[in-house]
């Protein structure tokens, strides 16, 4: 389902790689865990897995995604806070 989402918003055609050293579909990938918690009105904590996501990719791949185009189904204010309810004290994005 969530192909089908990145396929029809287009997000699929981003190949290039960022500042991260992913690109913006890879990174958002490995965000899959943290689905449940950034789906619009959720009330769910982020789990041990999105965490760990959170942790490894880091705040430059982190700011590539917040900074990316909106994505179909997934709350930016709600995504915002992940970072912050994991515990990594990452700056704020330009």
């Amino acid at each position: 389902m969530i192909l089908m989402v990145l396929v029809e918003s287009g997000l699929l055609k981003e190949a290039t790689a960022h500042p991260c050293g992913r690109t913006f579909l890879s990174a958002l990938i490995e965000l899959v865990p943290c689905t449940l918690s950034v789906v619009p009105f959720s009330t769910l904590s982020p789990n041990e897995p999105c965490c760990t996501a959170i942790k490894t990719l880091g705040q430059p791949c982190l700011c590539v995604i917040a900074n990316g185009p909106s994505i179909p189904g997934v709350d930016h204010t709600l995504a915002l806070q992940l970072p912050g309810k994991c515990s990594a004290n990452f700056p704020p994005c330009n």
